[in-house]
């Protein structure tokens, strides 16, 4: 990053700026967020070029986020209902850029259908992995289960259960900071990319973790994380909409 880099831009629960034409529109449902503390150094080595980590109080975060994918649709298109409808699972880290944009960075997107998975691979250089996926829901709890099949490593696997709490009335700026995040920070031909969402006001519950089996966080580069998540969050979902890519 230059020594002209701007601060970083306030964490607000609202998307900044509307997105009045869409790349691309889906919701994001049944998803829980769990998030582990983690030092930034160990965050850095793995984002892109051109950003460094977001950190909360000096400290970064990793999350882990079960949910289902439903209805992926083009510009103002409807939304698939099969191919754009599945489970998926992701490991994602925290950015800022010398913008000052705040983003996520993904470091493994596991979803359960090949076509989705090939095209954002080839066509947005995400990395989605196909895996055996199911989000299950009994009541009020649910469980999220994934085993990676290509291209691996083998044997990554989650399984992970929460039981849905009470609404959170007044969320902490922490989960603020954690939910609410405005763009996707990636690279595409050695250059980052921005690519910007915007979407209703997450609504959040508390959730208490009842099984959490994984060796995804390994995979993506964090092994020996000790000890469970210190935040675990559910949200019914949003409706979201991306826009254009920009540098």
């Amino acid at each position: 990053m230059s020594a002209n880099a701007l601060p970083p831009e306030p964490v607000t629960p609202d998307a900044p700026k509307p997105i009045t034409r869409p790349l691309l529109t889906q919701s994001w449902l049944d998803l829980a967020f769990l998030h582990w503390q983690v030092d930034p150094d160990a965050v850095a080595r793995l984002l892109p070029a051109g950003t460094v980590p977001d950190t909360f109080d000096g400290a970064a975060y990793i999350g882990l986020v079960p949910f289902r994918m439903h209805r992926i649709g083009w510009f103002r298109l409807p939304g698939i209902p099969y191919l754009g409808t599945f489970p998926e699972t992701n490991v994602r880290l925290y950015s800022v850029d010398e913008h000052g944009r705040r983003g996520v960075v993904f470091r493994s997107l596991d979803a359960s259908r090949l076509v989705p998975v090939m095209t954002a691979r080839i066509g947005f250089r995400l990395p989605y992995l196909w895996s055996r996926m199911a989000v299950r829901a009994d009541g009020d709890t649910r469980t999220y289960t994934s085993s990676r099949r290509w291209p691996g490593p083998r044997g990554a696997h989650s399984r992970i259960t929460v039981r849905i709490g009470e609404p959170v009335t007044a969320p902490t700026d922490l989960e603020h900071f954690l939910t609410a995040r405005w763009g996707l920070h990636h690279t595409v031909a050695g250059r980052l990319q921005y690519l910007p969402n915007a979407h209703p006001r997450w609504p959040l519950h508390r959730a208490e973790l009842l099984e959490c089996d994984e060796n995804l966080l390994a995979a993506a580069g964090f092994p020996g994380l000790a000890g469970g998540p210190m935040s675990v969050l559910y949200s019914p979902g949003v409706a979201v909409r991306f826009g254009r890519p920009a540098e």
